[in-house]
């Protein structure tokens, strides 16, 4: 039986005219897609294999379970926490440039997870399919509030893609300084963040966030994803990164070795559109007028986080979309409707260069993660 609601305003109900399409959006996707291409052709000609043209390097590639919790209220069980079941997961942590970066420039960092097994009405393009997809980054809100403020910051990021790993380290260092002088009196620059001022801080200890939202059902939510149990000993560790190129899975390697991982798998619902718009991606919901809420636990046992075979079998094999999934979770707002176009067209690049198709598995097995 399903809990009564715990939220003191209801959840408001998706209507199609909560979604305002940009003046020459189709324009900006194309945009978008020619971007990113360039991304992943610099990366290609320099690093000599075809990578993600963005969150490009892994830091961990795991396997898990997640658990939708039972007796859910009416509004949280919706689409794939319509009833309590188990399954199969795997999970991709990164960091966001489009090549890969020793871990001394310091930048946001990325976790996507494949839930595998999930039946039901499918989003366009995933007819076939048997996932559900979550692409989440460490902050509660998107570095742009449209997709056409988006190109434009990711034709800078883009710039910097072949630029000398010395001269990024150097800027990085200098950002890191600025950014923990602003954090030390309450401020934050997410720009400072992205161009390499990240804290070098647990990718483990940090909570994940859709940032834009998706449709949950009948309502609008986004999502975050929030370290439990031993994995909040984590947050805000500082990592040693110098001298250290893969110091990120190095640190969850070591944490994989002993323990395992739990996660709280949480989603804020839209209850009022003024303050929680759907194309402004670039604003956060604010929690006092509808909190996180868990619907679903990640767990995953201890085991190797990064190797080689796993990331052949991940990084090379697998893609991750917020459009692989159920209709009842179908991504809302102008930077999720381009994303559609842009994951699809770096998975297809990724599959041509590298020879190894990629296929959305219907069972972990079809994974094929090395033990």
């Amino acid at each position: 039986m399903s809990r009564q609601s715990e939220l003191p305003t209801p959840p408001l109900v998706y209507r199609p005219e909560f979604e305002q399409p940009e003046p020459q959006e189709r324009a900006t996707e194309d945009g978008l897609v020619s971007t990113l291409r360039s991304i992943s052709d610099t990366t290609l000609k320099e690093e000599g294999r075809a990578l993600r043209s963005v969150h490009a390097k892994s830091h961990a590639l795991l396997q898990g379970e997640l658990a939708v919790a039972p007796d859910l209220p009416p509004e949280l069980a919706q689409g794939l926490f319509s009833a309590p079941g188990r399954y199969p997961v795997i999970m991709r942590l990164s960091t966001i440039p489009g090549d890969a970066l020793d871990d001394d420039v310091s930048v946001p960092r990325g976790l996507a997870f494949k839930v595998i097994g999930v039946e039901g009405e499918r989003l366009p393009g995933s007819e076939n399919d048997a996932v559900q997809d979550f692409v989440l980054v460490n902050g509660p809100v998107f570095a742009a509030p449209t997709g056409k403020a988006f190109l434009g910051k990711l034709k800078l990021l883009a710039a910097t893609t072949d630029k000398v790993q010395s001269l990024k380290k150097a800027l990085s260092y200098t950002l890191r300084g600025i950014e923990s002088a602003l954090e030390a009196v309450g401020g934050e620059s997410a720009t400072l963040k992205q161009l390499g001022g990240h804290p070098a801080t647990h990718p483990l200890g940090e909570t994940y966030f859709s940032a834009a939202p998706i449709l949950f059902g009948e309502y609008m939510a986004k999502v975050q994803l929030a370290p439990a149990g031993e994995l909040t000993s984590l947050a805000g560790r500082p990592i040693n990164v110098f001298g250290h190129p893969n110091g990120l899975r190095e640190a969850c390697n070591d944490f994989f070795a002993h323990l395992g991982g739990t996660w709280k798998l949480r989603v804020q619902l839209c209850t009022d559109l003024e303050a929680m718009p759907i194309e402004d991606a670039s604003v956060e919901w604010p929690e006092e007028q509808s909190p996180y809420r868990t619907v679903a636990t990640i767990s995953a046992p201890a085991q190797v986080a990064w190797n080689e075979d796993r990331s052949r079998a991940v990084d090379d094999g697998q893609s991750f979309s917020p459009w692989h999934g159920l209709a009842a979770h179908r991504p809302l707002g102008s930077i999720m409707r381009l994303r559609q176009a842009a994951y699809r067209s770096s998975a297809r690049f990724r599959s041509e260069h590298s020879g190894c198709p990629m296929r959305q598995p219907r069972n972990l097995e079809e994974v094929d993660l090395p033990a």
